[in-house]
């Protein structure tokens, strides 16, 4: 092969079945696709492999040697089952295949060999029930030239399929290093001198076929660092054209609205909520276009930050839009900024303050008529903010002069939405843009995914918020703690306090008992059935549902009867889906109950116990599971429990997903680009690939003279990746 072999299809090399079976199972289309199949792990020659660390339901490949075979015939019917028993010297595994006699021959004691299939248990013995087996040759332990021939000293395991298994894997590679020659080599030689880092044939020779672990490390550490160099190239190169970009300077010194607004505040600002002030108030004064990401833990004041800096550009003359990912939260922030404003937000109408703006909202549910009054403002700067959902990109809304974009929760939106709303600024300048997110970012996954923003940080809470006690309630072990937790609901209610009832699922269980207040045994649980049941149990309690399948009127006359005590028709008790997630801002609720906790992950229960404690009151999160005392789900619900801290939680998040999943890929379908690379643990490479890409920009912004680098950006850009580079 040549340097330019990597794209070369795999049908021309391993052939059409094996291409077609590689493709089919792993979406391999190229022979790099195949060489960036590694290794999940090394098994060493005349090392067996822990048979006590296999679990039920589990596709494994073992090495092992055969210690006894029986056959015996079936006993329902005509046949005869093999079963041979494996080892690897502590451990023990049956290996069963049904009218196969003629394996005897080949399946003798004292040989060795691979077997993949599904672990299952029958009869209290773990086997592989028809497992695909390799086996090597007699002796072939004493023999290195033969077992050289078949792995090398060590024997690599693959990510396999159930119609392709590690060996076959193993075979495909073979044939693609036999023919493999001098590949291009996208980290320039300087760099890979600096770093003391193998080239790429060289790295992907030893991570297939390597005859220690010295050499496994070696080709680790230059593959980790080409997954972080080229992520990073690709993020500096955007940052830098981003500093091309030209914007309208947006800065009035104590402009009258801003002042007004901060006098109206009843309370005083943090430390950290000036300084971030300050720090987007000196992006807004540049003529280029502010790119910043604001994250803060629940409850920090991102909000006011936000808003703040959209009052500035009003004051400069210019427009903000605040882009929501639901109507639920649209709705939410148009309320809050409305309360907030007080006078300020009606200029112009009977009681509004001649210094002040008009906020208009538009959302795709909006009835035609008051959608058109809204437009108007829009279009005429009367509105200065303008919150909306997706309604914001559509064509027949125009802006006077978009100044400020406000994205909250960044990551629910796609990157040609995110364009469309930044389009609409005039005279081909760029608006400047804050996107927001209350999950906090582990400094490694900032570096990574973000690297191409300018980030701040609140890290502290406003005075006066009361802190949130969360507890695990077990339904097997604790059914009269679920019983007393809806009993401490009554006496909220009776206290005028609001309570969220979070479930996994909006309903079509068809069990209307899923939850049995009574007994405190637990199911699925379901907004339609929990609705029904606390209905029925708690008949004192006016109780309504919230959830995705609602329209727009429904979802907002329910969260204005939820967060107003005084409304005739109040709601003491929401049962809602995640849709109240985020943003929902409900200073009279008390008490969060999630139900089946154990189907959320960290990052949601913590954003979901955030809706409670916003006010004055104390806030109590229950966290309501069957799952067993020790299991992953357990443990992960009791870490939720034992600190309110987002990032110490975001970092615990962080280091129970896949890389993949950090990194957005799994909302495309599709693989991750960082196969080797943990952006957890491998802080200290990511820091270095960061510092050398930025040098290689620096010096060859185009990257006129890294030709093969040009081309891995290309690959990683053209597709999936897209979705997570471009989340600026």
């Amino acid at each position: 092969m040549t340097s330019g072999d990597l794209e070369r299809p795999l049908t021309k090399v391993v052939g059409g079945k094996t291409a077609t079976a590689l493709a089919k199972s792993f979406g391999m289309v190229t022979v790099n696709d195949l060489l960036r199949h590694y290794p999940r792990r090394y098994a060493k020659r005349g090392e067996l492999t822990d048979l006590a660390t296999l679990s039920d339901g589990e596709s494994v490949t073992v090495l092992a040697e055969i210690e006894q075979v029986t056959i015996r015939p079936m006993r329902q019917r005509r046949g005869s089952i093999l079963e041979a028993v494996v080892t690897d010297g502590k451990g023990r595994l049956s290996v069963t295949f049904f009218n196969q006699a003629w394996r005897e021959r080949e399946l003798r004691p004292a040989r060795s060999g691979l077997f993949s299939g599904q672990v299952s248990t029958f009869r209290n013995k773990r086997q592989l029930a028809h497992p695909q087996c390799l086996l090597f040759p007699d002796g072939v332990n004493d023999d290195p030239e033969a077992i050289a021939a078949f792995a090398g000293e060590l024997i690599p395991v693959y990510p396999a399929s159930g119609s392709m298994t590690s060996w076959q894997i193993a075979g495909a590679v073979r044939m693609v290093l036999d023919t493999l020659g001098e590949v291009a080599d996208p980290i320039p030689e300087a760099v890979l001198s600096d770093e003391k880092l193998l080239d790429l044939t060289r790295a992907l020779h030893l991570i297939h076929r390597p005859t220690d672990f010295t050499e496994v490390t070696a080709a680790q550490a230059r593959l980790k660092f080409e997954e972080a160099f080229v992520l990073q190239v690709v993020l500096a190169q955007r940052r830098q054209e981003m500093s091309h970009l030209m914007a309208t300077p947006r800065s009035v010194v104590a402009g009258p609205l801003l002042t007004s607004f901060d006098r109206r505040l009843p309370f005083v600002l943090t430390a950290g909520q000036d300084f971030v002030s300050e720090e987007i108030a000196r992006d807004l004064a540049g003529t280029h276009p502010m790119h910043r990401l604001l994250q803060g833990d629940v409850g920090s004041g991102k909000t006011i930050v936000a808003l703040r800096a959209m009052l500035s550009v009003v004051d400069a003359g210019g427009q903000a839009a605040l882009l929501a990912p639901t109507e639920v939260l649209a709705a939410q922030h148009y309320r809050s900024i409305r309360t907030l404003l007080g006078p300020l937000a009606d200029r112009g109408r009977l009681g509004g303050a001649d210094d002040g703006t008009r906020v208009a909202l538009l959302s795709g549910s909006q009835r035609t008529a008051q959608r058109r009054v809204e437009l108007l403002d829009v279009i005429t700067g009367d509105a200065g903010i303008v919150v909306g959902t997706h309604a914001l990109i559509q064509d027949t809304v125009e802006f006077r002069d978009l100044a400020l974009v406000v994205v909250d929760e960044q990551h629910r939106f796609g990157v040609e939405q995110r364009a469309a709303l930044a389009a609409k600024a005039r005279d081909g300048t760029r608006p400047h843009v804050l996107v927001m997110t209350a999950t906090p970012i582990p400094r490694t996954v900032a570096m990574t995914v973000f690297g191409d923003l300018d980030i701040s940080t609140l890290s502290e809470l406003p005075a006066g918020r009361t802190p949130i006690a969360t507890h695990v309630i077990s339904t097997r072990e604790q059914p009269g703690h679920l019983v007393r937790a809806w009993q401490r609901v009554e006496e909220e209610a009776a206290q005028k306090h609001r309570i969220f009832v979070v479930c996994p699922r909006i309903g079509g269980t068809g069990i209307e008992d899923d939850l049995e207040i009574e007994s405190g045994e637990t199911a699925i649980a379901s907004v339609l059935d929990v609705s029904q049941t606390l209905t029925r149990e708690l008949p004192g309690l006016r109780v309504e549902m919230l959830h995705g399948r609602m329209s727009g009127d429904e979802k907002e006359d329910v969260m204005a009867r939820f967060a107003d005590i005084s409304h005739p028709d109040g709601i003491d008790v929401l049962v809602a889906t995640t849709v109240i997630e985020v943003g929902v801002d409900v200073p009279d609720a008390s008490i969060m109950i999630i139900l089946d906790a154990d189907r959320f992950g960290i990052s949601q229960l913590h954003q979901l116990r955030g809706r409670v404690g916003r006010g004055s009151l104390p806030g109590l999160c229950l966290l309501v599971t069957d799952a067993d005392a020790g299991s992953p789900a357990r443990e992960r619900l009791l870490a939720v429990a034992s600190t309110t801290d987002g990032f110490e939680l975001s970092q615990l998040d962080l280091q129970m997903r896949r890389e993949g999943d950090v990194l957005g890929s799994m909302q495309s379908g599709r693989r991750s680009s960082l196969r080797l690379l943990e952006v957890v643990r491998d802080e200290d490479i990511i820091e270095r690939a960061r510092a050398a890409a930025h040098a290689v920009i620096d010096a060859d912004p185009q990257l006129l003279a890294h030709l093969d680098l040009q081309l891995a950006i290309g690959a990683l850009t053209s597709d999936e990746q897209t979705e997570f580079l471009e989340k600026a």
